[in-house]
């Protein structure tokens, strides 16, 4: 058993399973030379443990605990009120009490004290966990201090701290209770101090909050605050709050509200000097820990001092660079319709496989921009490109642009990028016998990595993964194919742009997409129901799939245990028929690491009988027949309008040529990824098998740990049969820390996640905006799902979701419209919503948070906004 006291001056960050992270991060601070911290103490964790040991009963409540799920409310209310009841009424051993006692005594036993719990599991780089325990305040005597100790040990077990932990996933067992004891000051003005922007992440301006009194006002949010931004040495930027209340110590313990007299309400709580001061020491609390600090300071005689100090958990990271110049950086994942964080190996592999050099922050990629923003020559074309794919991105390039400090201006040079739309593209055949040659070449390679790597193992298997990545690459940046699918693109624009100039016809090429050949996505969802065909006859199978979950069937064998029911034979060859089409895919299958849907195709049982249960047969088909009905009688349309125009003939064999082109082009633009997927489903099994070796080797604890290494790692290891476990260990808490930022579209190298908007004013009151890609009006009830596996669809439900990539296509032939907050007009959810004539507006920002899921909602996919019905 550990001391029960320790002094801040015997603590540093390094002790935190001893003295929580507050008690840690205060101890730490009382080091840096300069920073003034209030005398304190900690008694540590041991005493909390051997607290615990008094109460053995609290052992099968917390087994309780455990196996409750965050929305168990009501059981998670009584259990953690019982074991908060237990604790509060154990008495304090008399050794610990004494030892408590004599760290009092050494600074003065009636003088005031806060008494501040401080968690294990808290102020952590991966995780604040702020507020979930509790503090005292103004706490005097040694009796009220011990009994306020045993107040902050019950704390742990308080409903909110219980839920956070349940949610986040940590042991309710493994979090530990340390309590601070430190001396009370008596501010004129308290507050917190951001040393990077809390709104925009912006790592240079620090951000401070102040109000009258103690900073207890502030946090419970009892007063508004004063508010200063500092950059560079000076205010930048002030608000001053009327401050009505503060709060100050009372006489007799505790604390008490206090008005503020009129004429002082509106005074700033500190000078700007006080401010530039703070943010200054704030530079070097920094400094000290390495990494943007949330610091709770007080001022007590134009003195500040620091009350506390954690880590900014909430900021998006930065990518590194070697130099100290400005970048601007722009996010791959909302290009492939993928924020979700990514794996290491699956970062790296594709790194390898990208265009050109991708920076990693938080577990998502980005591309630095800011060459291209800086040259004149490629500037405007740049734009242009990337506003077609997501016209948010454009708006916060030319913010940061339009500042004029940012990006400076090189001379004109390199190659310029021509913008789209403009005179028709260059020519290309309309020849589907094109499209046909690429992917017989894509096939004919996956099939040769299929048969030749089955030969590899060890470090020759990563070497051959190493060169097939280089055939990959190739194969994704053929000449012919980029040609292909710009056809595709361009000749979309084109049209859309003429069209509109000539007829004012917005949109028209969503329609003229529609049913096109050699789609795989879309050909994909309609094969589903086709799968549901052949199952809807046999109502025996039916049932059994029914209760795939309730029988906790393993994923990948459950095909085999269907029972020899009428329709069994015919069911499996469907299925497996299917996967072997398209089971390398699942959501986010841009990253190798997620399972896909040939290792868990139970996900896939729900959308199997939802179109059982809502299609007749032959839907697909005839899904397909009408969307190429409708394309063929809008071409059909135009192409009379056009006639009568002037100069009408010549536009006709223009648009006839663009929508051939469109036709013959477009659906191969899905191709590509999918040719790349199938490739790396092929690389993931044989990465496992070679895992399965290491593991038995003893060099890895479980398969999936090769997940957390780079390839390169991955390489190294495999080599040398050895692999550092505290690494991966490292990497699995950040990853965890990565999913629970959201990432921004565009960032700076000063940390600022810059939002663009669409600048509109032609919209209905309360309209959400988007971007419009895929025509057409539609109302329904508001279907908002999270994730693919939760999707519960009906015929005519609208689609809100954060974003869709190919593996939501499944979805697509039972919803009528689509709303996502993530897309471009390229992306795959906005070409699949053209082809079955979904209209869809994508780019909404919080959409899955501003509808709610159940009401009824009208999609304006032509003019690109969503409306909430009454």
């Amino acid at each position: 058993m550990g001391r029960y006291v320790l002094g801040f001056q015997e603590i540093d960050q390094t002790q935190v399973a001893v003295v929580g992270g507050k008690g840690a991060h205060l101890g730490e601070l009382s080091r840096i030379e300069g920073i003034r911290v209030p005398a304190g103490f900690c008694v540590t964790t041991s005493a909390f443990q051997r607290i615990m040991a008094e109460a053995p009963s609290i052992d099968d409540r917390l087994d309780r605990l455990a196996r409750l799920k965050p929305d168990d409310r009501e059981a998670i209310r009584t259990l953690s009120a019982e074991i908060r009841r237990t604790l509060e009424e154990i008495a304090i051993p008399d050794d610990l009490a004494a030892a408590i006692i004599r760290s009092l005594a050494r600074l003065g036993e009636q003088d005031a004290y806060a008494v501040r719990s401080s968690a294990t599991a808290e102020d952590l780089p991966t995780a604040s966990f702020a507020g979930q325990q509790d503090t005292y305040l103004n706490v005097v005597g040694p009796a009220a201090i011990l009994q306020h100790v045993s107040r902050c040990w019950a704390s742990l077990f308080s409903e909110r701290a219980v839920t956070y932990r349940l949610r986040n996933g940590v042991d309710q067992r493994k979090v530990q209770m340390a309590v601070v004891v430190q001396r009370m000051v008596d501010p004129q003005a308290a507050g917190i101090l951001f040393t990077a922007d809390p709104v925009t992440g912006n790592r240079k301006v620090a951000s401070v909050e102040a109000s009258f009194g103690l900073g207890e006002a502030l946090v419970s949010g009892l007063v508004n605050a004063d508010v200063y931004k500092v950059r560079g040495g000076e205010v930048i930027a002030k608000a001053v709050a009327t401050k009505k209340l503060a709060i100050y110590a009372a006489p007799t313990g505790g604390t008490q509200e206090q008005a503020i007299e009129p004429e002082r309400q509106v005074q700033p709580a500190l000078t700007d000097a006080q401010v530039v001061r703070l943010a200054q020491l704030g530079r070097r609390v920094e400094a000290h820990f390495g990494r943007p600090q949330d610091i709770e300071w007080c001022l007590v005689d134009d003195d500040f001092q620091i009350v506390q100090s954690r880590p900014i958990t909430t900021l998006f990271p930065i990518p590194a660079a070697d130099d100290q110049e400005n970048h601007v950086y722009v996010s791959v994942g909302h290009g492939q319709m993928m924020t979700d964080a990514m794996k290491p190996l699956g970062l790296s592999l594709w790194q390898l496989t990208a265009a050109r050099p991708m920076y990693e922050a938080g577990g998502r990629l980005f591309v630095d921009v800011t060459q291209g923003l800086a040259s004149p020559a490629s500037r405007a074309g740049l734009l242009d490109v990337l506003g077609r794919g997501d016209p948010l991105i454009r708006d916060a390039l030319q913010t940061i642009l339009d500042r004029g400090d940012f990006i400076p201006s090189l001379p004109d040079e390199g190659p310029r990028v021509a913008p789209a739309g403009g005179a028709p593209p260059a020519p290309i055949e309309s020849d589907p016998a094109i499209v046909t040659e690429l992917i017989e070449w894509s096939q004919a390679s996956i099939a040769a990595l299929k048969r030749d790597i089955q030969a590899k193992s060890g470090s020759a298997l990563l070497d051959f993964i190493l060169g097939g990545i280089k055939e990959l690459r190739r194969i994704l940046f053929d000449p012919q194919s980029h040609q292909v699918i710009m056809a595709g693109f361009e000749a979309t624009w084109w049209l859309n742009d003429h069209l509109q100039t000539w007829l004012g016809e917005r949109n028209a090429a969503d329609t003229l997409t529609q049913s096109v050949p050699h789609n795989v996505t879309s050909e994909m969802g309609l094969a589903l129901l086709d799968v549901a065909d052949v199952i809807r006859p046999h109502p025996d199978v039916v049932t059994f799939l029914q209760h795939v979950e309730d029988q906790g069937l393993l994923d990948e064998g459950f095909l085999n245990e269907l029972p020899r029911l009428a329709g069994r034979q015919e069911a499996q060859d469907a299925i497996r028929a299917w996967l072997s089409n398209y089971g390398m895919r699942c959501v986010g299958e841009i990253d190798i690491t997620k399972p896909r849907w040939s290792e868990r195709p139970t996900i896939l049982v729900p959308m199997i009988l939802s179109n059982i249960k809502n299609f007749e047969p032959g839907t697909a088909k005839r899904h397909f027949e009408r969307g190429r009905q409708e394309a063929s009688k809008k071409e059909q349309e135009l192409l009379e309008r056009l006639r009568v125009l002037p100069d009408g003939e010549r536009k006709v064999v223009e648009v006839k040529r663009m929508i051939d082109r469109v036709r013959t082009f477009i659906g191969y633009r899905e191709y590509p990824k999918y040719g790349m997927v199938s490739r790396y489903f092929v690389y993931k099994q044989a990465l496992l098998e070679e895992a399965e070796r290491l593991v038995r080797a003893n060099v890895l604890r479980e398969q999936e740990d090769i997940f957390y290494l780079s390839f390169q790692e991955l390489h190294d290891v495999v080599r040398s049969n050895q692999v550092d476990v505290q690494l991966i260990s490292q990497r699995k808490d950040a990853f965890r820390s990565y999913q629970a930022l959201t990432p921004p579209r565009v960032l700076t190298s000063d940390g600022e996640t810059v939002a663009g908007s669409y600048r509109r004013e032609d919209l209905p009151a309360g309209a959400l905006v988007g971007l419009p890609v895929s025509a057409g009006a539609v109302e329904g009830r508001a279907r908002v799902i999270l994730a693919m596996a939760e999707a519960d669809l009906e015929p005519g439900d609208i689609l809100v979701t954060a974003y869709t990539d190919p593996s939501w296509t499944p979805l697509f032939v039972a919803i009528k419209g689509l709303v996502t907050e993530v897309g471009g007009l390229m992306t795959h959810g906005a070409v699949i919503a053209r082809e079955y004539g979904v209209p869809a507006v994508v780019g909404v920002e919080h959409a899955t948070r501003l509808i709610r899921d159940g009401q009824r909602i009208r999609v304006h996919g032509t003019d690109g906004y969503v409306e909430i019905l009454p």
